[in-house]
C-alpha cells in the first residue's frame, strides 16, 4: 500500500512539474507571433516573409520530435527533457542581439528546440499513470499548449515597455529557472524504459503503418492548425481590425487559450467515450467554423427596384473571435483524442509514435504559416487562410469516415497495429 501511495505522488509530481515546463517551452516556441510584429516592421518584411520567419523555430521543433520521442523510451523522459530545456537557454537569449533577417531565422532554428518537448513529456508523463488514466495524463500535459497563450498576455506587456528584445532576454531566464525546478521535482523509473535490443531502425518502421500516417492527418490539423494560427492571429486582428497588438494579443489568446488549457477535458473524454467519437465530431465542429471564417470581408451591389443597393457581409470582431474560440475548444480534444488514439493502438512504443505524429502536427505549424503569408500576397485575401484548412479538413473527414466509420480494412482483416513486439 505504501509503494503504492509513493508511487501516485511520485506520478503527480511528474506531470505538474512536466505540464509547467512544456508550457515554458510551448511560450518560447510560439515567441515569434508577437515579436515578429515589430520585427517585420523593422525589417520591412512582406507576408511570405513573416510567414517564414514564425514558422522557422516550428520546423527543428518538428523535426527532432522522432528522434526525441525514441530516446525517450530508451534513456528516460527526465534526462531528455532536462538537457533539451538546458541547451535552447544560450539561443534563446541570443535571440535579442539580432540584427538581420538571417539572424533571426538561424537562431529560431535553435530555439526551436523547445518545441520537441512535447514528444518527451507525451510517453514520459502516460508511462506513469495506468491505462485508464493515460488519456487523462497526456491531457493534463498537452494543456501546456496554453503557453501560446502565456506568450500573448506576457510578451505584449514587455514589448510595449522594454522594446521587442527584452522579451527575449525574460523568456530565458524563466527557461533556466524551468530547468532546474524541472530537476528538482521529476522521478525515473528503470522500468519504463523500452529494451536495449530495440534497434532505431526497428522502431522507424512504424512509419510503414497507414494508421501512423491516418493519425498524422489529423494531428497535421488539430495541432499543426493550432500553431500556424496561434502564430499567425495576431498581426490578422491587426491587418484586417486595425487593433492595437496589446488589444489583438488579447483576442487572440481567447483561440490559443482554450486550445490549450482545454486540452486536459479532451482526454477525459477521449478515456470515457473513446478517440474515435471525440475526434469524429472534432473535424465536424472545424469544418463549420472553417466554412465560415473562411468567407472574407465583401461588398456588393445588386439593381433594385429603387436603383443600385450596396451591401456589406463579414465577420465582425466578435463574431470572428467567438469562432475562433470555439475552434480552439475542438481543437484541445482533437488533440488528446488523437493521443489516445496512440496510447491504444501502440502502448509499447508512446514515445516513437507519439515522435512520428508528432513531427507531422509540427510539421503542419511550419508548413501552414508560409503558406497563409504566400496566400495573402497572391490573392491579397486574408481569409484564405481558412480556405487552406478548411480543404485540410475536409480530407480527415473523407479519410475517417472511409477507415473508421464504414470500417474499410485498410490493413487486412488480419492484420494488427504495429508494435515491436509482433
Amino acid at each position: 500500500m505504501t509503494n503504492d501511495i509513493q508511487h501516485k505522488r511520485k506520478a503527480w509530481s511528474v506531470l505538474i512539474v512536466s505540464t509547467w515546463s512544456f508550457t515554458v517551452c510551448f511560450m518560447v516556441w510560439m515567441m515569434f507571433g508577437v515579436i515578429g510584429i515589430p520585427i517585420k516592421k523593422m525589417l520591412d518584411l512582406n507576408a511570405t516573409q513573416f510567414g517564414l520567419l514564425t514558422a522557422m523555430p516550428v520546423l527543428t521543433g518538428s523535426l527532432v520530435r522522432v528522434p526525441l520521442g525514441i530516446w525517450t523510451d530508451r534513456y528516460g523522459g527526465r534526462i531528455v527533457m532536462a538537457v533539451l530545456m538546458a541547451i535552447t537557454v544560450p539561443a534563446i537569449w541570443l535571440m535579442a542581439y539580432a540584427s538581420e533577417y538571417w539572424h533571426f531565422l538561424t537562431i529560431g532554428l535553435f530555439v526551436g528546440l523547445a518545441g520537441g518537448s512535447f514528444s518527451v513529456g507525451t510517453p514520459y508523463v502516460a508511462r506513469w499513470f495506468p491505462k485508464s488514466q493515460q488519456g487523462m495524463a497526456m491531457g493534463v500535459y498537452g494543456a501546456g499548449n496554453s503557453g501560446s497563450a502565456v506568450n500573448k498576455f506576457i510578451a505584449p506587456v514587455i514589448l510595449v515597455a522594454f522594446g521587442w528584445a527584452a522579451v527575449p532576454q525574460v523568456y530565458a531566464a524563466i527557461m533556466a529557472g524551468t530547468v532546474l525546478l524541472f530537476w528538482l521535482f521529476s522521478h525515473s523509473d528503470p522500468s519504463h524504459l523500452v529494451a536495449s535490443n530495440v534497434k532505431f531502425t526497428d522502431q522507424l518502421k512504424a512509419l510503414k503503418d497507414p494508421k501512423v500516417l491516418k493519425y498524422c492527418q489529423y494531428y497535421s490539423i488539430v495541432f499543426g492548425g493550432y500553431v500556424a494560427l496561434a502564430l499567425w492571429m495576431v498581426q490578422y486582428y491587426i491587418g484586417e481590425y486595425g487593433l492595437d497588438i496589446r488589444v489583438a494579443a488579447l483576442l487572440a489568446a481567447c483561440f490559443s487559450l482554450p486550445g490549450g488549457v482545454l486540452r486536459a477535458i479532451g482526454g477525459v473524454l477521449s478515456d470515457k467515450y473513446g478517440a474515435h467519437s471525440v475526434t469524429w465530431w472534432v473535424m465536424w465542429v472545424s469544418w463549420i467554423c472553417l466554412f465560415l471564417l473562411s468567407y472574407p470581408q465583401t461588398d456588393f451591389t445588386i439593381t433594385t427596384i429603387n436603383g443600385p443597393q450596396t451591401f456589406h457581409i463579414g465577420l465582425n470582431v466578435y463574431t470572428f473571435t467567438a469562432l475562433m474560440f470555439v475552434l480552439g475548444v475542438a481543437w484541445a480534444f482533437g488533440k488528446a483524442s488523437v493521443f489516445k488514439y496512440i496510447a491504444d493502438d501502440y502502448p509499447n512504443n508512446i514515445g516513437t509514435i507519439s515522435g512520428i505524429v508528432g513531427l507531422a502536427g509540427g510539421m503542419g505549424g511550419f508548413i501552414l504559416p508560409i503558406l497563409f503569408g504566400a496566400l495573402v500576397d497572391l490573392t491579397g485575401i486574408r481569409s484564405s487562410a481558412f480556405m487552406l484548412m478548411y480543404g485540410v479538413v475536409w480530407v480527415s473527414l473523407i479519410w475517417m469516415y472511409w477507415t473508421e466509420v464504414r470500417k474499410a480494412p485498410v490493413m487486412g482483416p488480419d492484420a494488427k497495429p504495429f508494435s515491436l513486439q509482433n
